[in-house]
């Protein structure tokens, strides 16, 4: 597990660099000008000149991006160009709301999914387990902003109207306002994991190791929790890890579809200002998040599936 880590935290380095250095051209090859977009059409030539020579706009590109990587391994990533706050101190905050956030589906999304999957399997080609494969495909084939419009007409704007439809508040983010966007999420997510877990669930209940275990009188119950479940939990693993990896790039549009102060709002506020040390520092962290889950999702699937251990050795 050690071995295997490295490599992958090596891995991981290198397309977190590589991503920087994506992200970086990328945002340097949007149109127009960067210093006109923070001035105004009224600024005159020299403020502009004045503000390209204060960001070094007119360096080369290879000299810019290394200033900037310089910044980042220092934590240093810039101040943003709209309010003159440091990136890390306008974008921590945000940071927080949105782990809130993705924490919040994750912890309900997975053990509930995890759960339904396994009661599918048991019940197979029941009518609960037919009921539990179309609700879940028709929610996999959704995008999540269908389904988030969806819940703000049932809970916000219809008759009900029980929750607010978006944040509108300016402090710290409630219970009340984390409840939307976190179902949204959770209905997006879970769907894959409760299909994965009944198909593994399904295999795993058709073993030998299973059908000896019943075979010695062991409890159903028993079987289950014991023989089944810890079984099928390792190849599951991997689709929860993509599924929450997901949640870092898809809280973007669940977070601006109910203006929830987190970063994806601030990503998409970024990109609309042109506020580039934001919108560089974002993405960043999206991928570096991305790659973090992934990596523990491969740890959670070793300790959880000896066969994967013994084929690694």
């Amino acid at each position: 597990m050690v071995r295997l880590a490295v490599k992958r935290l090596v891995f991981g380095a290198l397309i977190l660099w590589a991503v920087s250095v994506v992200v970086f051209l990328a945002t340097a090859a949007l149109p127009g000008d960067t210093a006109q977009a923070i001035l105004g059409r009224e600024a005159t030539p020299e403020r502009l000149a004045a503000l390209r020579l204060e960001l070094h706009l007119d360096d080369p590109l290879v000299s810019q991006y290394f200033s900037w990587l310089g910044g980042l391994l220092t934590f240093d990533p810039g101040r943003s160009l709209v309010n003159g706050l440091p990136v890390a101190e306008f974008v921590g905050p945000r940071i927080v709301n949105s782990l809130v956030l993705m924490l919040t589906a994750a912890v309900v999304s997975t053990p509930l999914a995890m759960f339904l999957g396994t009661w599918s399997a048991v019940r197979r080609d029941r009518a609960a387990d037919h009921v539990t494969a179309v609700v879940t495909l028709v929610l996999a084939a959704l995008p999540e902003f269908v389904v988030g419009i969806t819940l703000v007409i049932v809970f916000a704007t219809g008759p009900l109207r029980l929750l607010p439809a978006v944040y509108v508040g300016t402090g710290q983010v409630t219970f009340v306002d984390l409840v939307l966007p976190a179902l949204t999420l959770v209905l997006a997510v879970g769907p894959y994991i409760v299909r994965m877990m009944r198909a593994t669930m399904i295999e795993v209940l058709e073993s030998e190791y299973v059908q000896q275990a019943r075979l010695k009188g062991l409890p159903e119950r028993t079987v289950l929790l014991r023989h089944a479940v810890p079984n099928a939990v390792g190849p599951v693993a991997q689709v929860v890890a993509l599924q929450l990896a997901w949640l870092a790039g898809g809280v973007v549009v669940v977070e601006f579809l109910f203006r929830y102060p987190g970063i994806g709002y601030a990503l998409v506020d970024a990109v609309n200002n042109r506020d580039l040390p934001v919108v560089q520092a974002l993405a960043l962290l999206i991928a570096a998040l991305y790659i973090v889950v992934n990596l523990l999702a491969d740890l959670v699937s070793l300790v959880a599936n000896p066969r994967v251990r013994t084929a690694i050795r």
